[in-house]
């Protein structure tokens, strides 16, 4: 019995440790279209104020249509959901701090 007190002894740190709260993270790219990043996929967290964001541009058609071009992913600060329209593009800014990642665009 006193064995196994022994085997155990050094790993008795490690499993007390409390875990350790990175934060809140977000994607990070330029530009990311359809599923994939061109450029650099990366990450940042949260600090005061920020949130996640995903600005996706449009472009829009001879018809008045908005026909999806590109996303960018960030953390930003003073975040709030938002589109704005012009004559040749719309852009769409979504906002989110609810969960890690959760500026991934789904459905493009």
């Amino acid at each position: 019995m006193l064995v196994i007190v022994c085997l155990f002894c050094q790993y008795w740190g490690v499993l007390n440790e409390p875990e350790k709260d990175l934060g809140t993270m977000c994607y990070k790219c330029k530009k990311y279209h359809l599923g994939l990043c061109y450029g650099l996929m990366r990450s940042c967290t949260l600090k005061h104020r920020q949130s996640c964001a995903a600005e996706n541009f449009y472009i829009l058609t001879n018809r008045g249509q908005s026909m999806y071009h590109y996303s960018r992913l960030s953390c930003m600060t003073n975040c709030e959901d938002i589109n704005f329209l012009s004559f040749e593009r719309r852009t769409e800014l979504i906002c989110c701090k609810h969960s890690s990642y959760c500026n991934l665009p789904m459905g493009l």
